[in-house]
């Protein structure tokens, strides 16, 4: 097994990606992509990226931070592609993950 799976199966036993079940599946050649797995964005991984256009669920920033923080790896052509609830759900999860852990729980509360 490679440091790098290691490390991904550490982060998902951590809590550190989230699955997102697709109403639209995103077929690659023979290929059919149900669910992606978002893991939380480093701070180096939104460069270039203003986090109120992310936390704001800007599509064009969408296209640009979903491929450095999916498994398996989407493009922005794939995001391009996507069915609008399937993008809002993966935005929303990317958006949960620029809130500190204390506010997530509030607003879940709240909610």
């Amino acid at each position: 097994m490679t440091k790098q799976v290691q490390a991904a199966i550490s982060s998902i036993a951590a809590g550190v990606y989230k699955t997102v079940q697709l109403d639209e599946p995103i077929v690659r050649g023979d290929t059919t992509i149900t669910e992606i797995q978002i893991r939380k964005p480093k701070a180096g991984e939104l460069r270039g990226l203003s986090l109120t256009e992310v936390g704001n669920l800007d599509v064009s920033a969408l296209q640009r931070v979903l491929p450095r923080v999916t498994v398996p790896t989407l493009t922005a052509q794939d995001v391009a592609n996507l069915d609008l609830a399937d993008l809002m759900a993966l935005g929303a999860e990317v958006a949960y993950f620029l809130v500190k852990k204390a506010d997530r729980q509030a607003a879940y509360l709240n909610s």
